[in-house]
């Protein structure tokens, strides 16, 4: 199953970035959004970074992740 997931841009290079979530980094493709900067939240899925959030909805989004893995059963 493929997840897009947000994180935090904490370094951009063009349409290249280095952005993180819980501690982990990944450089992504900056190419499909205008303006990121660092500090923007983002929606990354396979690499590429496809719409902004704010900080709120990324918080929301990863709080609803978090739950999700902690009810998920081996198998």
């Amino acid at each position: 199953m493929c997840l897009s997931v947000p994180m935090k841009v904490i370094e951009t290079h063009g349409q290249r970035g280095i952005a993180e979530i819980g501690g982990m980094k990944r450089e992504v493709d900056l190419r499909f959004l205008s303006h990121i900067q660092v500090g923007d939240y983002v929606i990354v899925h396979a690499g590429f970074a496809l719409q902004r959030l704010n900080q709120q909805e990324a918080e929301e989004t990863l709080s609803l992740l978090r739950e999700m893995l902690a009810h998920e059963t081996p198998g």
